[in-house]
């Protein structure tokens, strides 16, 4: 799936589930608990969890388990990329000029 489709996908769906109803404030508090679980995700892959009331778990499986909460921090970029207008098309190019203009004599 492209960026485009994703984006368009994510707004079809959040608005089927009144997801993108939430104030703006509620979506930021979600993507912070998203990122939360990414690190939590790779702490997994790199270090493991080190607790005795876990199961542990495969290489394989801990890096599923990080590609669905990318996905869940991307939906919540995605849903606040809509309610501005932002194409994530745009963002990635901003971004790529941004960091290639810092860097560019370095």
């Amino acid at each position: 799936m492209d960026v485009q489709s994703f984006q368009k996908w994510v707004d079809h769906y959040y608005k089927l589930r009144g997801w993108s109803e939430l104030d703006i404030f509620v979506r930021i508090g979600f993507l912070s608990e998203e990122t939360g679980e990414v690190a939590r995700a790779i702490r997994a892959l790199e270090i493991g969890r080190d607790r005795p009331d876990e199961e542990r778990n495969t290489y394989t499986y801990n890096k599923a388990a990080l590609t669905e909460e990318l996905g869940d921090v991307l939906g919540n970029i995605a849903v606040i990329a809509n309610k501005y207008q932002i194409s994530l098309e745009d963002v990635f190019e901003e971004h790529k000029k941004k960091l290639t203009k810092r860097f560019e004599n370095n």
